[in-house]
């Protein structure tokens, strides 16, 4: 058969080009004839590290040159964090496939030089051993607002730049903890720098955290049957559930926004939540249904979170413009 070349568009990162090398890699395994190369593309965010991502765009900074370079046929399929992807889609493209989700929870990495230990009882997590004012590092709304709910003495610093680069800070000291995507963490061979994984009680993760997308041209038939084996129907439903209520909010990186949906013995469950900057306020919701109707059951749980309080947290975010800390990133 004849070689085939395609073009792989994806952020220069460890993390995006480990992502990336997997989806080639699982496409050489199906097609042998394949010639895939990495199209590496420097986008606004990876440029963009002084100052709060929520103040310049947040979310699509990841993905706009890769999306850019899609509709000028530079590449034919891009590689995506999920967390890091809008909910709309520039005219011509759309999103194909959403792989298999790794472990979607938070992980928190306590630095070796702050000896914290377990109490005798059982406690919920080791957070709750941390000293007071203890320095955390992290660049989401959606952790420090969950942090500070429970721990209101911490101080929640910002923390930008690649996995490698956040570790190197915390190992230097400039942080007692650091909280990571656990996904990240254990794509790049460093499940042992884990200190524990938190439970979604204390940190629910950020929508389609955990899970990589594949967005092609519409039009490109070829390309769309090629990459159509690699789509994981369970997470594809649980992170359209997710993306759906996140869409229904109208929220980006400026609110601390959270859900994490499962498809459980023939139904979909979603738990979420919007959250006041502070951590004062947390506005929590739950609810289940049939996988046909995951848009929906999105959309429902959002319309009735903003229905006790979150619109006021909305609005009065929006009408401020004023975030303490950035958006979400991809680790």
């Amino acid at each position: 058969m004849k070689i085939k070349k395609i073009s792989i568009g994806t952020r220069g990162s460890k993390l995006a080009l480990w992502q990336a090398e997997w989806i080639k890699s699982e496409l050489e395994k199906r097609y042998p004839y394949l010639e895939i190369e990495l199209n590496r593309i420097k986008t606004t965010g990876d440029k963009i590290l002084d100052v709060p991502l929520a103040k310049v765009g947040g979310k699509g900074l990841f993905v706009k040159e890769i999306e850019e370079a899609l509709l000028r046929h530079e590449a034919d399929i891009a590689v995506h964090s999920m967390k890091d992807v809008p909910t709309e889609f520039p005219e011509g493209l759309h999103l194909a496939v959403v792989c298999k989700r790794e472990d979607p929870r938070d992980a928190l990495i306590i630095s070796e030089k702050l000896k914290v230990k377990s109490e005798k009882r059982k406690i919920k997590s080791l957070l709750y051993s941390l000293p007071k004012c203890a320095r955390i590092g992290t660049s989401s709304l959606r952790r420090s607002c969950q942090l500070l709910n429970i721990r209101p003495d911490l101080k929640i610093e910002q923390l930008r730049g690649n996995l490698d680069t956040r570790l190197r800070k915390l190992d230097e000291g400039q942080f007692d903890a650091v909280i990571l995507a656990t996904a990240g963490v254990k794509r790049l061979g460093l499940k042992n720098r884990i200190t524990e994984i938190l439970p979604f009680k204390i940190s629910l993760p950020a929508i389609g955290q955990g899970a990589i997308g594949i967005e092609c041209r519409i039009d490109d038939e070829f390309i769309r049957n090629l990459i159509a084996p690699l789509n994981h129907p369970e997470t594809s439903l649980s992170v359209k559930t997710e993306r759906a209520f996140l869409k229904r909010l109208g929220g980006g990186c400026q609110v601390p926004i959270a859900a994490y949906a499962k498809l459980d013995k023939g139904r979909v469950k979603m738990d979420a939540l919007v959250g006041s900057i502070t951590g004062e306020r947390l506005i929590k919701g739950h609810i289940e249904g049939l996988p046909v109707h995951v848009e929906h059951l999105g959309i429902k749980l959002a319309e009735d979170i903003l229905s006790r309080g979150a619109k006021e947290i909305l609005d009065e975010v929006y009408n401020r413009n004023v975030p303490a800390i950035n958006g979400e990133m991809s680790n």
